[in-house]
């Protein structure tokens, strides 16, 4: 079987509910996959049906090029790592990893080599004759993506496999599976998350998905410099987003009035400014925004702050270096943002 996976018109739905929605994507062979959304957006759905635990109402899905609709899961020839680790407590973590290759009926001399070989990527050869209470829950979860990777899967599924653990373990099993993938260049991964922080780290895309439906799909890059909808740049890292009119060089916000790239959109336009906190910054400078200061959250190595804008009281988040001398709630500050770091978002903005 060849690497990929794509979806063709995939429908899900539970008697009235539909769950995912007429749902299209190609996955390349060796191309790591993230789907990011929030809890309900179909993500885990998709996933189940490439493993084949949901059979859609309509549509089709492939494995490369074998349409895999109709076939049971044991004959799907994919790994499947999920949160709970799904060790069975009773068995060493060498048996635990050789699990999947008895189910297939692998030749029994090629067994330890390829459990002794995944335990070996995974970095858990030295607990090879443990039992899964004897581990940590980061080396568990490693124990998980052995024994989907000893049978060799083109496809490696993974469904939100970090979010049992805490911050640091999350850090570095995120390394871990980006070496994996390095050296792992030919098995597709799709990757379930609701976490931004792992889809921008481990991805080449990602699709991000709300209400059963795929809103957006691109690079991480793309996503975040440049994204197309209100959803994406609220989704996909943070976003300050403003009501404004679009003008002849730039568009008005409640009378100010701000330098950018238009993109051709026609003057008069209603339309969405978008700009990352990150790229605020604190004093005069170009596209000034005057307000007072909302909130202020100190983190560590920088400040946040909230700062009330216009008549309407739109709150601007700005992350700047830390300040020696923070302003006061109430404080008047000035705000400003260069002109290509905004983005045009919604009704009468030209895609691509």
């Amino acid at each position: 079987m060849s690497g990929g996976i794509r979806f063709d018109s995939v429908t899900v739905a539970y008697g009235r509910n539909t769950v995912l929605d007429a749902f299209d994507l190609t996955v390349e062979p060796g191309e790591v996959m993230a789907l990011l959304g929030p809890s309900g957006s179909g993500k885990t759905t998709a996933l189940r049906a490439v493993a084949g635990f949901v059979r859609p109402v309509s549509g089709r899905v492939f494995l490369g090029d074998r349409d895999v609709t109709a076939l049971p899961p044991h004959r799907r020839g994919i790994g499947m790592v999920v949160q709970q680790y799904a060790l069975f407590p009773h068995l060493r973590v060498e048996d635990n990893v050789a699990f999947g290759l008895r189910a297939q009926k692998a030749p029994k001399g090629e067994i330890p080599g390829r459990v002794a070989e995944a335990l070996e990527q995974t970095g858990m050869a030295a607990y090879a004759k443990r039992y899964p209470r004897e581990l940590s829950g980061g080396q568990q979860q490693r124990v998980a993506i052995a024994r989907a990777l000893a049978i060799r899967p083109k496809v490696l599924l993974l469904d939100e496999p970090l979010s049992a653990l805490d911050a640091r373990l999350r850090s570095e099993m995120l390394a871990e599976l980006a070496r994996l993938h390095r050296e792992l260049p030919d098995v597709s991964i799709l990757y379930v998350t609701h976490d931004q922080v792992e889809a921008l780290t481990l991805a080449d895309r990602i699709a991000v998905m709300d209400q059963a439906r795929l809103q957006d799909c691109g690079t991480p890059q793309e996503l975040y410099r440049r994204p197309r909808t209100e959803f994406t740049a609220s989704f996909v890292g943070n976003a300050n987003l403003l009501p404004v009119t679009v003008g002849s060089g730039g568009a008005s916000f409640e009378g100010a009035e701000l330098r950018l790239d238009t993109g051709g959109v026609l003057p008069g336009a209603a339309a969405t400014l978008c700009v990352r906190p990150h790229l605020v910054g604190l004093g005069d400078g170009p596209n000034a925004l005057r307000g007072r200061i909302a909130e202020v959250q100190w983190r560590g190595a920088t400040h946040r702050l909230y700062v009330e804008v216009g008549a309407a009281g739109h709150r601007v988040k700005a992350d700047v270096r830390e300040l020696r001398e923070t302003p006061a709630l109430g404080d008047e500050v000035t705000l400003h943002f260069a002109p290509e770091d905004a983005v045009l978002l919604g009704a009468g903005v030209a895609d691509g």
